[in-house]
């Protein structure tokens, strides 16, 4: 039977897959043994790829909303039916009444890495919102200012490190989040094997914690106290020693001084951990031969999200771990611009402008997601009358989804590339469905760039596309020229645009490798059957290790760039040229971190944190039968003491009420939380009406973002506080 090969896009991990094919049809998953970086590791998402892509309810062609009804309609009906409903708004109403929702399978795609920013430009909107601010917007915050880029992410070197301290992160059931490492599980447990040391700080004991030499049990939204005690003590106890890193590094005297009150004996009681352990974690980092601090979902979605993120930069930093072998590094994406000659650069900036009604401030171009439905709902120049979104379900994944569900029905417009008829999409007047993952070529620009080892791989599509179905990227190309006033141009008019605009821009730079070339001869060069490839032959023409597409094509396992290495002080940005260790914003910050000190909770309150699933990923996949079932359920889990204290039965029913409203959901006893914590996962509720989701449909859980009413949020980055709220619990 004939197989073909596919880079998995269903989480972070990027691994390689063979696929065993039928025709036309996906019949079988396997891991690719010879991909150069996940070497045959699969988890149960890449097992059921091929129920994932031949699932009935995704859509085949467009639908065009008539009569107040979502209907099936041509390619040619939709996108004339976009061209003339949206530069009217345009016209009368300015630019930025036209907002973009960008979700996070977006990422996972050429299509979503290549167009959406050609897409923003053509409207010149300000209104923007993606996934980031529900998840990782505060990691940007502290690169940015810290490093003067906000994509310039260390990732820990899990393949060399001995120590490796986890803050509020479950890679285990996750495959990892801003560290793309495939085979996650085994890296850890070579770790361990080499003698190394893990240490997982969690309040829940999660699959990674239960694998480690130390599971801290911390009380929810308490990272950034713990980090700050840390910090503390490196210093108290003299074991900061940077290395060869002092001389690209500015503002260690004022850390110390900003930490002086944060000692393992002051936080003890904010983070219910006592002060011995939090010495002894420091003591460790200092003392281990090589070591890394990682945080992810549970130390960013939190009151202090870009706090505990910047002090994450910092321990790595204080220790001289930061930027070498065993420690935290900068990967270096094949795609990514040739690096420049280390100097100042243009620095990072937050609030360069702010969301019209509730003034949050602006990072790397977005607004918070939790603002979306204000701008939507309050009159006024700048509200928000049309939406485009794009792999996005903010109804189920944004703070108070019933709010924004009710919003996006006052719309003049909206358009959604999904295939999916979702809680979200359902309110669409135009509907473009890309094809199944394996009608698509696949490159993953933004996870190589979070990648645990440099490589390159590219994967074309395995499967002919069918005559009634439109390539994703043809789609974005489509959109562009609809919302642009060039309706009815050819789809490569986007491509050649963005091709001729960047090298313009690269002949002119001293340290590309088109410098001084002519445009035109370098484009011709350019191999590739599809605008997409083209770009994607120029990126990599145009990065820092010199490949071309067609050497990618030669090398279907992947094309291996090795280890990690350090890149200090080429990619920093600041505006001093060097590691900017306490910026002002973060500076200006603390003193709300120094007040929860005294925020201890009352006893018997409870808070409520997320969790991940390994069959699971955010509201994707739940409309898949072999990845349901098992313990991928959405329940409470409640502590043992709790239970008893509150009258609550494993198999029984709880209501849960916060903020934003009230639940009922299932619930399960189990000491894998601790006492005040209580869990429920994301990405459920799919009890709408109007959608197409069988199966999910069947099993429609409930959404824990609705007991929020958005107003939690981190105020430096516009994250919204997912984990770490209270909740109130009673028996049904």
């Amino acid at each position: 039977m004939p197989t073909a090969l596919r880079i998995c896009p269903l989480c972070e991990a990027t691994c390689g897959l063979t696929l065993t094919l039928d025709g036309s049809r996906v019949t079988g998953a396997r891991g690719d043994r010879d991909d150069v970086f996940s070497q045959g590791f699969i988890c149960p998402k890449g097992a059921s790829f091929p129920e994932i892509d031949a699932d009935p309810d995704r859509l085949r062609t467009p639908m065009v909303r008539k009569d107040g009804r979502l209907q099936e309609a041509t390619w040619a009906e939709a996108f004339d039916t976009i061209a003339a409903r949206i530069r009217p708004l345009v016209e009368e109403y300015g630019p930025d009444s036209v907002g973009i929702v960008l979700g996070n399978p977006n990422v996972h795609t050429i299509a979503g890495a290549l167009y959406p920013p050609l897409l923003i430009g053509a409207l010149r909107t300000r209104n923007l919102f993606t996934a980031s601010t529900l998840d990782q917007m505060p990691k940007h915050v502290s690169s940015g200012l810290l490093f003067g880029d906000p994509f310039a992410v260390p990732v820990p070197d899990l393949d060399r490190t001995d120590h490796l301290l986890i803050l509020g992160a479950n890679p285990l059931d996750s495959n990892g989040s801003l560290c793309t490492a495939p085979d996650f599980p085994g890296r850890l447990k070579a770790l361990r094997r080499r003698g190394g040391t893990l240490t997982v700080v969690d309040p829940r004991r999660t699959r990674t914690a239960r694998l480690a030499d130390r599971h801290v049990a911390i009380r929810p939204g308490a990272d950034a106290l713990l980090l700050a005690a840390l910090v503390h003590t490196l210093f108290d106890e003299e074991l900061t020693d940077l290395g060869p890193l002092a001389a690209h590094v500015e503002g260690v005297e004022e850390v110390r001084a900003a930490v002086r009150e944060f000692s393992p004996e002051a936080v003890a009681a904010a983070c219910d951990v006592d002060a011995d352990t939090l010495r002894t974690l420091a003591r460790e980092l200092a003392a281990a031969p090589t070591a890394a601090v990682y945080g992810r979902m549970g130390s960013s979605t939190v009151a202090y999200g870009s706090l505990a993120n910047w002090l994450v930069d910092v321990l790595n930093v204080l220790t001289g771990n930061l930027d070498r072998p065993g420690g935290a590094l900068f990967p270096l994406s094949a795609t990514a611009p040739a690096p420049r000659p280390a100097g100042p650069g243009k620095g990072f900036a937050l609030g360069r402008r702010h969301s019209r009604v509730s003034h949050h401030p602006e990072v790397k171009g977005e607004l918070p997601l939790v603002a979306l439905a204000e701008e939507i709902e309050t009159p006024g120049e700048g509200r928000i009358r049309a939406l485009i979104t794009i792999a996005a379900n903010p109804v189920l994944s944004a703070p108070d989804g019933e709010r924004l569900d009710a919003a996006l029905d006052t719309l003049d417009l909206m358009v959604a590339v999904d295939p999916y008829l979702n809680e979200t999409t359902r309110h669409a007047d135009v509907l473009l469905p890309p094809p199944p993952p394996s009608r698509s070529a696949h490159f993953d620009f933004a996870f190589n760039g979070f990648a645990v080892r440099d490589q390159a791989r590219y994967t074309p599509a395995a499967v002919p596309l069918e005559a009634d179905r439109m390539d994703e990227c043809e789609i974005h190309a489509r959109l562009i020229l609809a919302v642009s006033g060039m309706h009815g141009a050819p789809p490569s008019a986007v491509d050649d645009l963005a091709i001729d605009t960047t090298l313009a821009k690269a002949v002119t730079q001293e340290h590309s490798p088109a410098y001084g070339t002519d445009p035109k001869e370098f484009a011709a060069r350019l191999t590739g059957v599809t605008g997409a490839e083209r770009r994607l032959d120029l990126m990599l023409r145009l990065g820092p290790y010199g490949l071309t597409l067609d050497e990618l094509k030669a090398h279907p396992h992947g094309i291996d760039l090795g280890p990690l290495k350090p890149r200090l002080p080429g990619l920093l940005k600041t505006r001093s040229g060097r590691i900017e260790l306490f910026p002002e914003p973060l500076a200006a910050d603390l003193p709300r971190l120094r007040a929860a000190l005294d925020a201890v909770p009352e006893p018997g309150t409870l808070q409520l944190v997320g969790r991940r699933h390994l069959r699971s990923n955010n509201s994707w996949l739940h409309n898949t039968p072999a990845l349901g079932g098992g313990s991928n359920r959405c329940t409470l889990q409640v502590h043992p003491e709790d239970a008893e204290r509150l009258r609550l039965v494993d198999g029984g029913s709880a209501r849960v009420k916060g903020e934003g409203g009230e639940l009922e959901v299932p619930v399960e006893v189990t000491d894998g939380v601790r006492p005040g914590v209580v869990s429920l996962p994301h990405g459920w509720g799919h009890d709408r009406p109007g959608t197409r989701l069988a199966v999910a449909s069947a099993r429609p859980g409930v959404n824990v973002n609705q007991l929020l009413d958005g107003s939690r949020i981190d105020p430096l980055s516009g994250t919204a506080v997912l984990n770490g709220f209270p909740v109130e619990v009673s028996p049904l």
